[in-house]
């Protein structure tokens, strides 16, 4: 280890001893190291190394999984660091649900720090206006924000628009999910040639981020990637 690294980690050791601890929001212990401790960090699901590149589904040696060689989705890969599983999925809510919107940060950083392959903008999952007058805010929206700076990557933030009020995703089984986001986006904005990234918080059919996709293609993106925090697996239920 060079002397300068050395001097840089002891002055950051310092300033973490200076700083005043905060609770971590899953299980409370004083955490000096963000808005949740050490412990929990280690505990939560990391999505795993062997996955489709196209869908984030587990697969036995990282290749494309069967249904996206027979139904290819409109987008051509997935980042996602986690696995939507407890306590990721406490952590998700919180941010989602319970307005804890410092969250944005450090899980935008987690996603930055999956991603490979840098696209041309970014495009967060729009919401319904109802929905975002509801919510106050669109979580998507501020992933983006957050992960266009760490990344220096342009953000459209009104490139799409939900223009249809389609019912909650995770109120409806898993098979009509597809039928109820049919047509729900549109894009008012030229992305001719380019490479987009979706953003979203949870991928869990795939529904939602493949008709986003699908309508940025017709809008001319040559190329679009899905970035979410979580990827529902198999074995974990529903969401």
């Amino acid at each position: 280890m060079s002397t300068f690294t050395r001097l840089f980690l002891n002055i950051r050791s310092n300033i973490e001893r200076i700083l005043p601890a905060q609770p971590c929001l899953l299980c409370g212990s004083a955490s000096r190291h963000g808005v949740w401790c050490g412990a929990c960090d280690a505990a939560l699901p990391r999505l795993p190394a062997a996955h489709c590149p196209v869908c984030a589904l587990p697969t036995w040696n990282g290749a494309i999984c069967g249904h996206c060689l027979r139904r290819p989705p409109q987008f051509a890969r997935t980042v996602a660091p986690y696995a939507y599983a407890f306590p990721l999925d406490k952590l998700v809510h919180a941010f989602k649900f319970g307005a804890s919107l410092q969250l944005a940060h450090s899980l935008a950083n987690r996603l930055a720090g999956c991603v490979e392959v840098m696209p041309d903008c970014i495009v967060p999952m729009p919401l319904h206006p109802q929905r975002l007058r509801e919510r106050g805010f669109n979580q998507s929206l501020l992933l983006a924000h957050h992960l266009g700076k760490k990344l220096d990557i342009p953000v459209l933030p009104d490139a799409c628009q939900r223009v249809r009020n389609t019912s909650p995703q995770s109120s409806l089984p898993w098979k009509e999910r597809g039928k109820n986001m049919r047509k729900a986006f549109a894009c008012s904005t030229t992305v001719a040639g380019k490479h987009v990234a979706v953003v979203d918080d949870v991928m869990t059919t795939g529904s939602s981020l493949n008709e986003l996709a699908q309508a940025l293609r017709s809008a001319g993106a040559s190329e679009v990637s899905t970035w979410v925090i979580a990827r529902t697996l198999p074995h974990t239920g529903k969401r």
